[in-house]
């Protein structure tokens, strides 16, 4: 067989293969010595057996991937060509690593003989990406069509099996040996003869259950005495989500302990206990009242630190037993060294827990429910002032837009919320959302890059999204505006511009003069991002005020392609307004 239609096969059988255990979104990014991958891939489209995205911008195909691997839990690939391409993929490979999201990274190469040997585009690519994937494969070093089928669908099924066992990256390094492109007459040849390949019924992510690990007494806490719960952002297989939630649920009702939510968090609607305003009413130097803060209280932690500074210097100061559970994520996950790590997920931590009480439930009230009693009361003094303070009218605040969106957003909606600010304020001063929202951030690296791209991917899977953003991090992935089309996805970049990094001024950065904080961590552009998003064709509004949000909103859903909606705040006004709500609401009368 012709080499180049030998590289078509081969491609077409790995391709396949990672389609029968669920493959359905492919990004193509452009290059020669990915052309047999490219080929395949056009090929299984017209075939209606994946949906195939083209990017130019491999960083922002990457996130966009991501992003579509986030709303389903399954494996988007990303099909790059050799040399610095795949160096662009190393970011978005950080943030699957550290957020447990699976994907795939296929990656074409020079084979062998070119390698180490100045040949152009030759670089040790195979090793770029290694550190934060779960798994680096290659082909035959003499090129993926020296393979057998049967060996090219083992590789496939591993890479498959690699990415969602403990989900997170997988990169699959491919050598093609040249010449690369079949002509069209033997590309028709080729599809003609070809016949779509029969399910074998082992399509989708692995769900089985976790295993428990062996149970030690420094898991256990007693459910009757005082503790809390701090439930972090959801980094687990979605499969396992219900049970994750269901544990929850039987966990609360048991100790009645208030449970501090985060925007990520996967928490039953139903849940009692909860406390959505605890961020501003945790103490920043202030007292902090003493039946709040017990030394001796124990706590219960779900998945990684909330983003809350606040918060990891209160739990510092607590001596009671702390116990961490991940959803199978088994590497060191407390900053503050004091916790008890289970890693096999709350489901089984729960199990484990009533296996080895010595006594149920009594029927009397929970010995926690007095501090959720507490907790609460403070908590809806804290929303019913919030209200009061931040009144939706007027010039445009960060505190006032995060209070103003919630009741304003359609059911169902996602909403992502970049990192830095956003998640921080939706955080502090959002009141909660309805069940039909759903709340991303991509925290594990907490970076800025492929905020955008990421968004899109999430439209793309999940319909109707809105992505709260500031200036610097969508101007970081304006790439990711080529992504879209005339007919979506559904995204409205909502864009909260500053004029430079805003977070540096809620952070304890010193510097004098004022300017040096300009130019050494805000660093504002001139770029009008309002001209930026129009000249690629997409519908852009400036919002005045707040009393226009709701308007302002309906045009963007109504757009047919993602749209920009840009409002203007002011950082230093803004810094100084939180600080002013933290210190009123931590220092109000609950009762009053």
């Amino acid at each position: 067989m012709p080499r180049p239609l030998a590289n078509l096969q081969a491609a077409v059988a790995l391709l396949e293969g990672l389609i029968g255990h669920g493959l359905s979104d492919v990004v193509l990014c452009p290059g020669s010595r990915s052309g047999p991958l490219a080929h395949a891939a056009g090929g299984l489209q017209r075939a209606g057996l994946l949906r195939l995205i083209t990017a130019i911008d491999e960083r922002s195909a990457a996130f966009h991937a991501l992003g579509l691997a986030a709303s389903s839990g399954r494996a988007s690939a990303v099909i790059t060509t050799s040399g610095t391409a795949v160096a662009n993929l190393l970011p978005a490979a950080v943030e699957a690593d550290r957020s447990c999201l699976p994907l795939l990274f296929l990656t074409a190469d020079r084979p062998l003989r070119l390698k180490h040997c100045g040949a152009n585009q030759t670089v040790n690519q195979e090793a770029f990406l290694v550190p934060v994937c779960r798994w680096s494969g290659s082909a035959d070093l003499a090129g993926l069509d020296r393979m057998l089928p049967l060996a090219i669908h083992d590789l496939a099924a591993q890479a498959w099996r690699e990415a969602h066992h403990w989900p997170g990256p997988v990169h699959l390094n491919l050598p093609f040996e040249e010449p690369l492109h079949p002509s069209v007459e033997e590309q028709e040849h080729f599809w003609s003869g070809w016949s779509a390949p029969t399910s074998d019924g082992e399509a989708g992510c692995l769900q089985e259950p976790m295993e428990a690990a062996p149970w030690e007494a420094r898991f256990a806490l007693d459910p009757d005495r005082p503790g809390l719960v701090i439930a972090g952002p959801w980094r687990g297989r979605p499969l396992l989500r219900a049970a994750h939630e269901q544990a929850l649920l039987a966990w609360q009702q048991r100790s009645g302990w208030p449970v501090l939510v985060d925007p990520l968090a996967a928490v039953p609607p139903e849940l009692p206990g909860q406390i959505r305003a605890w961020d501003v009413l945790l103490p920043d130097g202030l007292p902090w009242p003493a039946e709040l803060s017990a030394a001796d209280l124990q706590v219960l932690r779900l998945g990684p630190m909330p983003a809350s500074r606040r918060l990891e210097r209160w739990l510092q100061a607590f001596d009671g037993a702390q116990v961490l559970v991940s959803e199978g994520d088994q590497r060191g996950l407390d900053p503050l060294r004091k916790a008890s790590q289970w890693s096999t997920g709350l489901a089984t931590w729960w199990k484990q827990q009533q296996d080895q009480s010595a006594s149920g439930p009594t029927g009397a009230e929970p010995a926690g429910l007095a501090l959720c009693r507490l907790w609460q009361q403070r908590d809806q003094q804290a929303r019913r002032s919030l209200e009061r303070l931040l009144p939706q009218q007027g010039a445009i605040t960060e505190p006032a837009l995060m209070q103003a969106l919630p009741p304003l957003l359609p059911d169902p909606c996602t909403v992502m919320l970049a990192a830095s600010s956003p998640v921080r304020d939706w955080q502090a001063f959002a009141p909660a959302a309805g069940p039909g929202i759903r709340c991303f951030s991509f925290r594990g690296a907490s970076g800025i890059d492929g905020t955008l791209s990421l968004a899109l991917g999430l439209a793309r899977a999940r319909g109707r999204t809105l992505l709260l953003t500031g200036d610097i991090a969508l101007l970081h992935d304006s790439n990711g505006w080529l992504l879209a089309d005339a007919d979506g996805p559904p995204l409205l970049v909502l864009l909260i511009d500053n004029g430079g990094g805003g977070i540096f001024q809620q952070l304890p950065v010193p510097t004098a003069p004022q300017e040096a904080l300009e130019q050494l961590f805000a660093m504002p552009q001139a770029v009008d991002p309002l001209a930026l998003a129009a000249a690629h064709g997409h519908p852009v509004r400036q919002l005045a005020c707040l009393e226009d949000l709701p308007e302002a909103l309906a045009w963007g859903w109504a757009q047919a392609r993602p749209s920009l909606l840009r409002v203007c705040t002011d950082r230093d006004r803004d810094a100084r307004l939180r600080q002013e709500l933290r210190r009123t609401l931590q220092t109000e009368d609950p009762g009053g």
